[in-house]
């Protein structure tokens, strides 16, 4: 997975967080329209799945961030990756706020591999990922 790398600004560091940290506070405001937990519930929306769901998404969409801003990926290319990263966070809000702020750990591992799969993609679309294979078939081939 892609990580804060020291040249991320702290302004465009701080947008991701606010891009991520909105979306959750709509869902457990929704929630609590519904009955859900109260917002003040510690458990609401939070805990190690969930922490380390966003904190996966933030770099991944870091990641998009980056890629567009050194125009290694085109616009088109970077909308389609967030929104299959956007798709990815809206399912973790939804597991999370039917199951009490928690993600199960099966839904919790195919969220991760999904959101993995936008990374594979994003590397392979900069050029940044690696190949597997020798070429003795005739090309080299993604890994992922």
């Amino acid at each position: 997975m892609r990580s804060f790398t020291p040249k991320t600004s702290l302004r465009t560091a701080t947008l991701t967080a606010l891009l991520i940290a909105v979306p959750l506070a709509g869902a457990c405001a929704a929630g609590h329209h519904k009955g859900a937990l109260d917002a003040t519930d510690p458990t609401d929306m939070t805990g190690p799945r969930v922490e380390a769901l966003i904190q996966q998404v933030q770099g991944v969409r870091q990641g998009i961030v980056d890629a567009r801003q050194a125009n290694n990926i085109t616009p088109a290319v970077a909308e389609r990756l967030e929104m299959r990263t956007a798709h990815i966070s809206q399912a973790a809000e939804k597991v999370a706020a039917s199951d009490h702020g928690r993600i199960p750990a099966a839904q919790y591992h195919d969220l991760l591999r999904r959101l993995d799969n936008v990374d594979q993609r994003l590397m392979i679309d900069t050029g940044s990922g690696f190949m597997i294979g020798d070429g003795a078939d005739g090309g080299n081939y993604p890994n992922g």
